[in-house]
């Protein structure tokens, strides 16, 4: 008898399909192409994509299709919305204006116009929302002013980044996926998970990164992607649930942070709001990633870390 399929196997066939489809937004995908990706056939991968999943395999084509549209858009003001549009494969301008207004309620073009407006808003509401959360992780009888390890004051200040563009070399990486929202679900996803993961494989030296695919104030919370990643030798075989990755290298915008994790939101906030217009670069397709060195400081008792916020970019 075969032995039963493990949950982990399941999930590192369908990240390997996640994967090919972000590669490829711009083709044809179609079902039988996919289900091959992910051995299985093609009646059963469809059943088992929406399980995983919570959407059809067509939604969530439409739903990636368009979320990277509108980062496009944000993030990349010079290009024409066409170019965007057929980045991502649509066949034409007004199909893609149907499916956007339909998506966002609004036109591409308006999306892009309100971009900068929307971003500080969202930075207004990152700001509140971990300044409460702060209070509230407070004891009864401390005061803000004496209260040890406070971050309320740093979790309401504007970040002054020391920002370098960088070549970074493409890196192999080991990666374990988190579906669901950022924040404090990714420290604990850290912690309880991968960590003990890169430590049973002797990897505790090796450098990491951190890898959000999503936009979440595109993207459901609940549907977000995130890539814990340790970087491997050409000689490393993954096991389940564990799948092998490339990180392009190349340009990148490179910002130090350290501070509470919850700032990391922050800066990453205002490096597309306040820098990146004014910097003569714009991002491409390649994935924004947090860089952690194998000596990055750390301290768990106050969530407080550091890393390379890496985004890619050329110029304009």
């Amino acid at each position: 008898m075969q032995s039963p399929r493990k949950p982990s196997e399941y999930a590192q066939r369908m990240n390997r399909v996640l994967d090919h489809i972000d590669r490829h937004l711009d083709s044809a995908l179609d079902l039988e192409s996919l289900a091959e990706i992910a051995h299985f056939s093609p009646f059963h991968f469809h059943r088992m994509f929406s399980a995983w999943m919570g959407e059809t395999l067509g939604d969530y084509l439409r739903r990636r299709r368009l979320d990277m549209a509108a980062a496009h858009l944000a993030n990349q003001p010079h290009i024409p919305v066409l170019t965007i549009a057929l980045g991502v494969g649509f066949g034409s301008g007004e199909a893609f204006a149907r499916a956007f207004r339909q998506r966002f309620g609004c036109t591409p073009t308006e999306w892009r116009v309100a971009s900068p407006q929307r971003w500080a808003e969202e930075l207004a509401r990152q700001r509140r929302r971990d300044s409460n959360l702060d209070q509230d992780q407070r004891k009864p009888d401390q005061s803000s002013a004496g209260c040890h390890g406070h971050h309320g004051d740093s979790l309401n200040k504007e970040f002054t980044m020391d920002i370098k563009l960088v070549n970074f070399a493409p890196v192999r990486v080991a990666y374990l996926r988190r579906i669901g929202a950022y924040g404090p679900g990714v420290t604990a996803f850290w912690q309880q998970t991968v960590w003990p993961w890169i430590q049973a494989h002797g990897l505790e030296n090796a450098a990491r990164y951190g890898v959000g695919h999503d936009d979440p104030g595109i993207t459901a919370p609940d549907k977000c992607r995130y890539d814990a990643c340790v970087a491997v030798p050409d000689d490393f075989v993954a096991t389940s649930p564990a799948n092998i990755a490339v990180l392009p290298g190349g340009r990148y915008a490179s910002a130090h942070f350290r501070g509470p994790a919850p700032l990391a939101t922050q800066a990453w906030t205002e490096l597309l709001r306040d820098w990146l217009p004014s910097s003569g670069m714009q991002p491409d397709g390649r994935p924004f990633f947090e860089y952690y060195p194998s000596d990055a400081y750390y301290d768990i008792a106050t969530a407080t870390i550091e890393c390379q916020l890496c985004l890619p970019v050329r110029p304009l």
